[in-house]
């Protein structure tokens, strides 16, 4: 970049960009067959597009992407992905050289994320009574109910969680075509505004709906899987909405099984659109991604990349399916494309919070006895704490860092399920190791492959 810099700016006519994922092969088959939208590799693709601007030069930048996975994809979501990619991009560059030549519109920088205000799910009928079941034997209370409609939340610790039955609305749509799921997420941002503005301007779709009396109408946009992403803030009294929609019930003095927050959130999607929600999200956000691993399903691989705040304020789990044979594709297949597969719960005492769930009746995924015999051996962990492990079915891992304690949920209809986890001592990963115990334990539960069942 810094021999670009002394390059006149009158003499460069034109400007291709492409990104691509560090891969060691052959530069050639790399080039012709990787390539991607700038911020969907590995590349600094911005201190490059800086070092140009520096030089005076002001005309076009264009994509020249060469990729087998993008030719056989939609030429709208192509656009869609290049237009965000690219606005990303000189917005970044606008940012980082002051002065510029070339005439960028102002947008807000991308948007820091506090939190995970709630999550809401679409259900109804018995679908209902064992969310409902599932929720109060993790602990959770029934803390409110809405004014006007069949919606409650239930609460614990930093968590919000809404059960939306009502029979109009688009949480009612969302279950007709998907049955019960996740139709909704908040996130806490500083500017819901900015972030609106933010979002549209890298090309996400608004979303609203009809508000009723009492409501607040809070922003929104689409997000993966056909559901939505609303967001509130502080200062615009949008955080008001516990307190404005919903009364009061329940034992709010409930102890409660010691989960804090949301840890993090596991979308599964078709393979072929994992780069352009993870562009989504890496360009709207302050968010960072991190090297794609592969989940080795017994019946294929799942590739999964872990998306994520600086501060884990937001964290996500982006799982590919190729194979409807896998859980995930299953998933997909089960739910006619649902995205939300599991969400993990964070606790400060993994051991505490299991006395406490099998206290409440909590339906935990059972793991086989060979598990815990090959944990003593790669970790070489006290006997006496492998035993505590196995009495309560608890997964465990650890990196350079720290260590990660997990457990699940035994799978509900179609595949989607709970996980708590315990971070230790700045432990970052998600427990990937344990993956392929973990999903051969729920296909041993799950029902016959590829049978929707809606």
């Amino acid at each position: 970049p810094d021999t670009i810099r002394r390059i006149p700016g009158g003499r460069i006519f034109f400007v291709q960009l492409a990104d691509a994922p560090l891969i060691e092969m052959d530069l050639l088959y790399w080039s012709r067959h990787f390539r991607n939208m700038p911020g969907e590799g590995d590349l600094d693709v911005t201190a490059f597009m800086r070092a140009v601007a520096a030089t005076g030069y002001g005309g076009p930048a264009s994509l020249e992407i060469f990729n087998d996975q993008f030719r056989g994809g939609s030429p709208k979501g192509l656009a869609r992905d290049g237009h965000r990619a690219l606005t990303a991009l000189l917005d970044d560059v606008r940012r980082q050289e002051p002065g510029i030549a070339a005439e960028l519109p102002g947008i807000p920088g991308r948007i820091a994320i506090a939190g995970v205000e709630f999550i809401e799910f679409a259900a109804d009928g018995e679908e209902l009574d064992l969310l409902t079941a599932t929720l109060r034997s993790l602990g959770f209370i029934r803390a409110g109910a809405h004014i006007s409609k069949a919606v409650e939340l239930w609460t614990q610790g930093d968590i919000r969680i809404v059960l939306n039955a009502e029979n109009e609305g688009f949480a009612r749509t969302f279950w007709h075509v998907h049955g019960m799921g996740v139709c909704d997420r908040g996130l806490r941002v500083g500017d819901v505004a900015d972030t609106v503005r933010r979002s549209v301007a890298l090309g996400a779709d608004p979303f609203s709906q009809p508000v009723g009396p009492g409501e607040l109408d809070i922003p929104a946009i689409r997000g993966v899987g056909g559901g939505v992403i609303h967001f509130i803030d502080s200062t615009s009294g949008l955080s008001d909405v516990w307190d404005v929609e919903f009364r009061p019930v329940g034992d709010m003095a409930a102890a409660g099984a010691g989960l804090t927050r949301i840890d993090h959130i596991a979308e599964t999607m078709s393979y072929d659109e994992m780069l352009s929600w993870s562009l989504f999200y890496t360009s709207i956000f302050e968010m960072k991604k991190a090297p794609m691993v592969d989940v080795i399903d017994p019946d294929g691989l799942v590739h999964s990349q872990a998306v994520q705040a600086p501060d884990g304020a937001l964290r996500l789990t982006l799982n590919g399916a190729e194979s409807h044979r896998t859980l995930a594709g299953q998933f997909l297949s089960e739910s006619f494309g649902s995205t939300v597969q599991h969400i993990a719960f964070a606790t400060d005492d993994i051991f505490r919070t299991a006395e406490a769930l099998q206290r409440g009746g909590f339906a935990v995924l059972p793991m086989p006895k060979n598990y815990y015999d090959d944990l003593r051996a790669r970790f070489g962990l006290p006997r006496d704490q492998i035993e505590r492990m196995r009495r309560f079915d608890i997964l465990y891992d650890e990196d350079a860092s720290g260590r990660y304690f997990q457990l699940y949920s035994r799978p509900f209809t179609g595949g989607f399920f709970f996980e708590v986890v315990a971070r230790e001592d700045g432990y970052q990963g998600y427990g990937a190791p344990n993956a392929p115990f973990r999903i051969a334990a729920q296909k041993r539960i799950v029902s016959q492959k590829g049978v929707p069942r809606r």
